[in-house]
């Protein structure tokens, strides 16, 4: 190990390209490396024009943002290593001019490739050329770099959903993508939506095949390619700050929307394990990755599950009940009503409650709503929400294991410095205080809810306590006045009957 160059010492005057450097992950993976490696080389970020805002605005924007707070205040300069180049991974060539193509042939020698779209919901045509296609895209021109001696492609630990235990390893897809690929382009979207179910096969969504799809072209790729697979991503538990949230995917959403008082029921196992894992291990752990595929140079990828794997275990019920705890000592500004409901493992008793907890109050409310001359809204709130919850509930009410040996390996390796510098073990993480953090910093960050709000969104959450249970007083009156009138004229019929028998006998 005394020969052995740290991560600093190794990722010294490299130059790295970064696709996705603007996503969460993304932007914390790149804070890292300008923190924790001072002497790092340039750091090309691949980024395109959105919305109008072009790439260099785009930079301005992300380096204002948490992530690079401490290096604006401590060592500014560093900022300048960060080099926007102009790019699209769905261009053949990622899109890129002939200058910047010459700067990252000369100069690149590590790649993160974590350019992805997460939404489970895309059209199949759509998953596929921003993700496989994507990959593909990057692969051919990671093929041209003379000094290329690291790419590390972040997938996600639910690609292969038909295995219940998950090794680090290779698994062949159902269908190659070179097959794939050229197939959906040449199918209509008729013909593409009526075999869509037996081209997903047993994948639960466009996503996770698309990255299926993608790990294979990685593997085949004969490059030095290491692949990361991180579980449930979700807030950081340290870096940039505890709890560091930038958008409402997953169970991020889930909590916003369950403090918002939206969400009332989940269809979940409680018992099963939540397999999260915070966002700055998520980084750490694919930064270390590409030390060692630097190092080791390797014929075949190295696989690590970035993932809790039990270590450190967690269900959802207690994830669930610990967050309902926190959010209720720390209320989110502009709840629509009281939070309450449960989790269940029923779907039945789930859709019961959709029914009478979201979409019947939904239609009530949005009445009332337009009665007094607004627009209402709550409908489609509530269509959105139970569309979200229905693509979650496969993740909730499954069980997968996933190993994490090669994790656990790669921690060790390590020198002390760098295992301080690059934390990655689970087991430190207390997970009531973690979420916590996370509630908190879904407040802020997500919500951006002032700390100074606390005091008002507490008075509110009394108010709205006591108009919830003035409310369910009603509705419980109202159900045994329906009932007793129900029951009644049933008695009073019976009494009348025995009576004329009476008379007759």
């Amino acid at each position: 190990m005394a020969d052995v160059p740290s991560i600093p010492k190794w990722l010294e005057g490299r130059g790295i390209l970064v696709t996705g450097a603007t996503g969460f992950v993304g932007k914390v993976l790149v804070a890292k490396l300008l923190s924790a490696c001072p002497r790092v080389g340039n750091i090309y970020l691949l980024v395109r024009e959105k919305k109008g805002a072009k790439p260099n605005s785009r930079l301005h924007a992300l380096i204002q943002q948490e992530p690079f707070r401490k290096i604006r205040e401590n060592h500014p300069e560093r900022l300048e290593r960060l080099v926007v180049i102009s790019g699209d991974t769905t261009h053949e060539g990622l899109g890129l001019s002939s200058e910047d193509k010459n700067r990252v042939t000369n100069e690149v020698s590590v790649i993160f490739h974590m350019a992805a779209n997460v939404r489970f919901d895309l059209p199949l045509r759509v998953a596929v050329a921003l993700n496989t296609k994507g990959t593909a895209n990057l692969i051919a021109v990671a093929k041209q770099l003379p000094k290329l001696k690291s790419l590390i492609h972040v997938s996600t630990a639910y690609c292969h959903c038909g295995q219940t235990i998950l090794e680090e390893k290779a698994y062949p897809p159902a269908i190659l993508p070179e097959d794939l690929i050229p197939a959906i382009d040449a199918m209509s979207d008729e013909t593409l939506q009526k075999i869509r179910g037996k081209i997903l096969g047993d994948q639960p969504n466009t996503y996770a095949l698309s990255k299926c799809l993608s790990e294979d072209l990685m593997v085949n790729s004969g490059l030095p390619v290491g692949i990361a697979r991180p579980s449930i991503v979700v807030a950081s538990w340290k870096e940039p700050v505890p709890g560091y949230v930038d958008n409402l995917n997953g169970p991020t959403g889930l909590v916003v929307g369950a403090g918002k008082g939206v969400i009332r029921s989940m269809h979940c196992a409680g018992n099963y394990l939540a397999d999260i894992i915070p966002c700055d291990i998520v980084a750490n752990a694919t930064i270390a990755l590409s030390w060692k595929v630097g190092l080791e140079n390797p014929c075949k990828p190295i696989f690590v599950n970035v993932c809790e794997g039990g270590r450190n275990p967690i269900t959802w019920e207690y994830a669930l009940n610990e967050g309902r705890k926190h959010v209720f000592a720390n209320p989110f500004s502009g709840p629509l009503w009281y939070p309450g409901g449960r989790i269940t493992s029923s779907a039945f008793l789930h859709l019961l409650a959709v029914i009478f907890l979201h979409m019947i109050p939904a239609y009530f409310l949005d009445t009332v709503i337009a009665l007094c001359g607004n627009k209402p809204f709550l409908v489609k709130v509530q269509a959105r929400v139970n569309a979200g919850l229905t693509l979650l509930q496969y993740y909730t009410t499954k069980k997968w294991v996933f190993l994490t040996g090669g994790l656990e390996e790669l921690q060790s390796r390590l020198c002390p410095d760098d295992r301080c510098a690059f934390f990655m073990d689970t087991r430190e993480i207390c997970w009531s205080d973690y979420l916590l953090s996370y509630v908190l910093g879904i407040r802020k960050f997500c919500l951006k809810d002032d700390p100074s709000t606390l005091p008002r969104a507490r008075q509110v959450f009394k108010y709205l306590y006591i108009a919830d249970r003035f409310l369910r007083l009603i509705f419980l009156t109202f159900v045994a006045w329906f009932i007793y009138s129900w029951i009644s004229p049933a008695n009073t019929t019976a009494t009348s009957i025995i009576e004329m028998k009476n008379l007759y006998d």
